[in-house]
């Protein structure tokens, strides 16, 4: 069974995933999240770890376009996408 994850965690890969997932440029995440391009490109690549309130806004962006967060389980973190269909 999957289970969503607290509202703050969010890995890299799982960032990445659901931002190609929802067709979204690192340009257009970046703008509907209020986050630098430099930001969401350094967290993206493991480079950063940003602040949570930074966090919460890239995956309240990401919700918003249909991402849903799994919680890790022994295959590591997931996402889903709900295309809307």
């Amino acid at each position: 069974m999957f289970r969503v994850i607290d509202l703050v965690a969010l890995t890299p890969i799982q960032c990445k995933m659901a931002r190609v997932g929802a067709s979204l440029s690192r340009a257009k995440l970046a703008e509907l999240s209020g986050v630098s391009v430099a930001t969401l490109a350094d967290f993206e690549a493991g480079k950063r770890e940003p602040y949570d309130r930074t966090v919460r806004d890239i995956r309240a962006a990401l919700e918003n376009m249909g991402a849903t967060f799994l919680a890790p389980n022994d295959d590591g973190p997931g996402v889903r996408i709900n295309d809307g269909k």
